[in-house]
């Protein structure tokens, strides 16, 4: 038997500009429309409310103007009022071709809003779909505050149906405007108005004050409806609304429904709306999110490579996305190895192991340690092995002041004794390199000269990117050593204290 094939219509351009703080551009518009129609291949695009502003009425036309050139017009939808014949006219002028009505689906709406009878309101939609279908539209019936409706003035919402089923509508679309119902209630609400109607098409639009859109939308489904509204990345009003990339997900595990949504484009689209809408993409967010495809735990990298353990259905190539294995404070090995293979770099064990420990301890000094980062890390604990630690930096405290020269208390550890000193200079580097020069004076040792001083950051990072210094030296011939750390400063202490040693052990490859 062939599957029951379910519409998606998305009502990012429309509804998902009610978040606060949302407005996109006309030609920002267009290109979103354009990608809903042809490359995500949603079925249908709420792109507008009739008679916001000129801006408004721009946008629509850019969009009616190319969806006529390619035969889209009855998939593109504008928001209208019973306001006969001022909405109907505006989204003729802006060249649509199909009018969702907003009526209301709850007699507390109707009395306190309105403040019209039931008779009147539905002799006034009539009225309004009438002149709609005389202007060449076709009409979808939105039922404001229907759940609302369903709970409290459950007569006067089936009556409102009950009048619709007699006009020449395509379709009733059902809203939980304010995100209220439970999926218990979802069940039984529409359970009632699908066999009370059979020959209706019903659409549910959800909301997601309580996060139980996407259960909504699920149970919506499983009771028959015949198509659901989403938002990409959740945008809406307060809450937000069903989004788009989980209720794709949803709807193909956990039903036998078919629907034309191609998944291998939600994350791009994702990534585009988050753009042209300033509303960043929380990192756990489902589907979309940084995070919900990267492993971080040692143990779940292990096992995803020994039998895909921790794998689900919910596998990134769906959505054009792959798995990563974060690396911080919790890798193990497996994480590590993951990464590296990534990069085609090979290890041995006991270097493998000196790496994992050092990714641990720069984890708990930054939140996140990148694939980025790796061939760093390598770098700096492959030259860390090259020679033995007897001169280390047991301790300091800097000091930056506005008007202040930076100043430096540093302990440095030289074999079993300890020395300190104090200093002021340029920068707290220079301030450093002044203080370590006290303390190598009072010992009668010698320090090169320093001749380059480079700091980089691996490609793409950010603020918190580690930093690398590499210090050239030159005392008779010259040497380079690396410095790694999140802070610039520290890298290039780090990257002192190895020359320090190295001198330490070749005194006499590098004297004068």
């Amino acid at each position: 038997m062939e599957a029951r094939r379910l519409e998606l219509m998305d009502t990012t351009l429309r509804d998902g500009e009610q978040t606060s703080g949302v407005s996109f551009l006309p030609s920002e518009k267009l290109h979103l429309a354009k990608a809903l129609l042809e490359e995500l291949k949603v079925d249908r695009i709420e792109v507008a409310s009739a008679r916001v502003s000129a801006g408004e009425l721009e946008g629509v036309q850019r969009i009616t103007q190319w969806a006529a050139q390619k035969g889209y017009l009855d998939r593109v939808e504008v928001l209208g009022f019973v306001d006969t014949p001022i909405s109907v006219d505006w989204i003729v002028e802006a060249g649509a071709r199909v009018l969702n009505l907003l009526t209301k689906g709850s007699l507390n709406h109707l009395v306190h809003q309105l403040k019209k009878t039931p008779e009147e309101h539905f002799s006034e939609i009539r009225q309004c779909i009438a002149y709609a279908l005389e202007q060449g539209l076709q009409v979808n019936v939105y039922l404001e505050d229907w759940s609302n409706g369903m709970r409290s003035s459950r007569d006067y919402t089936l009556s409102l149906i009950e009048m619709l089923s007699q006009q020449p509508i395509q379709r009733v679309m059902l809203p939980d405007t304010l995100g209220i119902l439970s999926p218990a209630e979802v069940r039984k609400f529409f359970g009632e108005v699908i066999s009370k109607f059979p020959s209706l098409r019903f659409d549910f639009h959800g909301h997601n004050d309580y996060d139980l859109a996407v259960a909504n939308v699920l149970e919506a489904v499983l009771q028959g409806v015949s198509g659901i509204h989403s938002t990409i990345n959740g945008l809406g009003e307060r809450a937000g609304n069903a989004p788009l990339e989980s209720v794709v997900a949803v709807i193909k595990d956990f039903t036998d429904l078919e629907i034309g949504v191609q998944e291998q484009k939600i994350f791009r689209m994702s990534k585009l709306v988050e753009q042209f809408s300033g509303q960043y993409i929380p990192a756990n967010k489902p589907v979309v999110g940084e995070n919900v495809f990267t492993q971080t735990a040692g143990i779940h990298a292990d096992g995803d490579q020994k039998k895909s353990l921790y794998f689900n259905q919910l596998l990134p190539e769906r959505f054009g996305r792959e798995r990563k294995y974060a690396l911080g404070k919790t890798s193990g090995k497996a994480n590590i190895s993951k990464n590296l293979e990534a990069l085609g770099i090979s290890l041995e064990p006991d270097e493998l192991a000196r790496v994992t420990q050092r990714i641990i301890e720069l984890g708990d000094k930054k939140e996140r340690v990148t694939t980025e980062d790796l061939p760093y890390i390598i770098s700096d604990v492959l030259q860390n092995n090259s020679f033995t630690k007897n001169i280390s930096i047991d301790g300091y405290h800097m000091t930056q002041s506005k008007g202040l020269k930076p100043s430096v208390q540093l302990r440095l550890k030289v074999y079993d004794s300890f020395h300190d000193a104090t200093a002021t200079g340029d920068g707290q580097y220079d301030s450093f390199m002044k203080a370590v020069s006290l303390i190598y004076a009072s010992l009668q040792k010698y320090l090169p000269k320093l001749v380059d001083y480079h700091v980089t950051i691996p490609p793409g990072g950010k603020t918190d990117a580690l930093v690398e210094t590499v210090i050239t030296w030159e005392y008779g011939g010259r040497f380079k050593t690396k410095g790694l750390d999140p802070d610039q400063t520290v890298a290039a202490m780090m990257a002192t204290e190895k020359m320090l040693n190295i001198m330490d052990k070749n005194p006499m490859e590098i004297h004068p």
